[in-house]
């Protein structure tokens, strides 16, 4: 993901890498191309009486109508929509029409969702680039609706059909299985209403025996607790925040949008004989716990050949550091975070856009924090600003209900069918479109 990830940010960066170097796959059926960027125009041939000729500028993204966000969708179109749509469900609102048939309209026949098909009409292929990060964000997406069984169904085939042998999932099929893929499969098939644990290869493993396998034991060391992304080419696991986040989240079965979980003991780090799921998420929270303890925020990894003494904050990372901790009851945990995202995540969400604002949305509906005033933003207006006006807003929102069970199988169901019954009115508005230049400092 170019702009975020589930952290949007730092896992939109790595989708990216992804599909730049997996190979194209698509599990039989049809996929279609993804729209490849628009090439820059050749130089026109200079006067001889005028200046040298310099390239001339690329034309303007055209961003598809119904489409979340004013950036260049190849990489991250149905990823962003998808987390748009999960942060307005998040803060009552729901999304227009036009915004649904986008996402919907992504979908290839096999049921595979793309990164971005720039031409729907034209029949998926085994060129195009679909993967499991956006199709399992897009199931998760479509769980808010209701009245989405059909497409949803057809997703959760094909996520089916490209599970690896050790039960986990990578981001492009026939590559090996990642912790973040195979987390956001595991909301998925929650949402779905489908234990992850019934799901297994023909070796018979599921989703939570490949989620353990990239966790790190609780020996003495920084990384204890961690999971890493998957191990590297000598077998080795080294920790990654990002991951980690992913992984707590699909440790105790739940999806992105999660309600606050009441709170439990200080987490810890706990070596076992036989490594059960919930308690390699557990460890996984104790890493986050302790990473985000002296500064209340994650960095980001050093570039190669860059200083390291002076890391950048990683706003996205923390932000799902917040939400795992809250998920997995451990909220104490994310106080600090919480802070530290109110005072400084408006700049980075600002430039980064929809995924981004829901992102932040998450955080603050995992702490049950007003989303309005979120460090003096409103977050639900600036993330509806990015696209279609919202069908209705809600006018005043309860607080979200605590959750008492963090276990593999909690929180499935249909996401739109909880809370409805609050709602007291609803005032229909309308949002200016091109307020999407964002303008507006934080």
């Amino acid at each position: 993901m170019t702009t975020v990830r589930r952290s949007a940010a730092a896992f939109a960066a790595s989708a990216v890498l992804c599909v730049a170097v997996a190979p194209a796959a698509v599990a039989g059926g049809d996929v279609n191309p993804a729209g490849s960027p628009s090439s820059s125009a050749s130089p026109s041939p200079a006067a001889s009486d005028a200046p040298s000729a310099s390239p001339s500028s690329p034309p303007p993204v055209v961003i598809p109508p119904g489409l979340y966000g004013d950036k260049d969708p190849t990489y991250d179109g149905v990823w962003r929509q998808s987390l748009a749509m999960l942060g307005q469900f998040a803060a009552g609102v729901r999304p227009a029409n036009q915004a649904v048939a986008w996402l919907k309209g992504q979908q290839c026949a096999n049921g595979a969702f793309p990164a971005y098909r720039a031409d729907p009409a034209t029949p998926c292929d085994a060129t195009t680039m679909v993967d499991s990060n956006a199709t399992a964000a897009a199931v998760q997406a479509l769980s808010t609706l209701g009245g989405q069984r059909a497409p949803m169904d057809k997703a959760m085939n094909w996520l089916r059909s490209v599970q690896n042998k050790d039960g986990g999932w990578s981001y492009s099929p026939g590559t090996p299985s990642d912790a973040n893929s195979t987390s956001l499969v595991i909301g998925a098939l929650t949402v779905a209403g489908i234990r992850p644990s019934s799901i297994r290869s023909p070796e018979g493993r599921n989703a939570y025996d490949a989620l353990v396998s990239f966790s790190i034991p609780c020996d003495p060391g920084a990384d204890a607790g961690a999971f890493a992304y998957q191990p590297d080419a000598a077998g080795k696991l080294s920790a990654n925040d990002d991951a980690t986040a992913a992984a707590v989240l699909g440790g105790v079965g739940k999806r992105m949008v999660t309600a606050p979980v009441e709170a439990g003991p200080a987490p810890s780090c706990e070596k076992t004989a036989d490594l059960a799921p919930e308690r390699a998420a557990r460890n996984g929270a104790a890493y986050l716990a302790s990473a985000l303890a002296a500064t209340g925020h994650l960095d980001l990894p050093p570039m190669p050949g860059a200083d390291d003494s002076a890391p950048l904050p990683d706003v996205g990372n923390t932000a799902d550091a917040v939400v795992a901790l809250m998920a997995a009851g451990y909220g104490d945990q994310a106080t600090g975070a919480l802070e530290w995202l109110k005072e400084n995540s408006g700049a980075w969400a600002q430039e980064n856009g929809p995924a981004a604002y829901a992102q932040l949305i998450f955080a603050a509906h995992a702490t049950d924090t007003d989303p309005h005033n979120f460090g003096g933003i409103d977050l639900v207006q600036r993330l509806n600003a990015t696209g279609p006006a919202p069908k209705a807003v809600v006018a005043a929102t309860a607080p979200a209900t605590a959750e008492s069970g963090t276990g593999a199988g909690a929180g499935r169901g249909t996401l739109w069918g909880i809370g409805i019954g609050l709602i007291v009115c609803c005032v229909a508005i309308g949002f200016v479109i091109n307020s999407r230049r964002k303008t507006q400092q934080p």
